[in-house]
């Protein structure tokens, strides 16, 4: 008779999974979801909140050297689009009223037959302000490269920010966290079509988690060069 010297082998067999335990981990799944699911709006409400109380009127604003104006839709014959058009008339507002001595206006000029900067420089000297008192900024594609330009490039230590109020906690956030004192000033001067400002609000809530990035990264705009100190 031949004996079996090889080891025995047992079979292990899993435990099922109690039926509490995948309640629970479902509950943990579904809250974990609806966390992230409203985590982007809970962060808007945030930024709004906080921000609140550094938003002026033109007439309640205080005094800043710079006048920080945000770029926005141009068109192809160089006319602003209406929101870019009221901000650069608040900014104008704040110069005519002694608020701030300096227009920087910041956008996008990616492109030679695309320049935001050039045709707001351009309509604000149409409106009788002193070409001497602005400056244009060319690197200005998104907000935080305004921010970090103004910074940056300008060294901006202080300042107003001119956008609409829609946009403004988010260019606060952003200026301020990059160590710019900051202040706000609203450029609804107008009512705007209901697709158009649907479209810019909602975009708000994504590109505040941008921002969130950006703020963490702090990593250089694209575009920078040699500093051109306003202060």
């Amino acid at each position: 008779m031949i004996e079996n010297d090889s080891p025995t082998v047992t079979a292990i067999t899993a435990r099922p999974i109690s039926r509490r335990k995948l309640i629970l981990w479902a509950g943990l799944a579904v809250l974990i979801l609806c966390a992230a699911a409203s985590f982007p709006f809970a962060w808007q409400r945030w930024v709004n909140w906080r921000y609140a109380d550094d938003i002026y009127a033109v007439e309640d604003a205080p005094s800043r050297r710079v006048a920080i104006v945000f770029g926005a839709r141009v068109y192809g014959n160089g006319r602003l689009s209406a929101m870019l058009r009221d901000r650069v008339d608040t900014g104008i507002d704040l110069y005519r009223q002694g608020k701030v001595d300096k227009l920087l206006f910041s956008g996008d000029n990616s492109v030679p037959e695309y320049d935001e900067p050039g045709d707001m420089m351009a309509y604000a000297i149409a409106q009788g302000v002193d070409p001497a008192a602005i400056q244009p900024d060319y690197g200005g594609r998104r907000t935080y490269d305004t921010c970090y330009r103004a910074a940056h490039i300008f060294q901006v230590d202080e300042a107003i920010l001119v956008t609409q109020a829609f946009h403004l906690p988010r260019a606060l956030l952003l200026c301020s966290s990059l160590g710019i004192d900051v202040a706000g000033v609203t450029a609804d001067r107008r009512t705007y079509g209901l697709r158009s400002l649907a479209w810019s609000e909602s975009r708000e809530v994504p590109a505040l988690l941008v921002a969130l990035l950006d703020i963490v990264r702090r990593a250089p705009p694209p575009i920078l060069g040699d500093p051109i100190p306003l202060n």
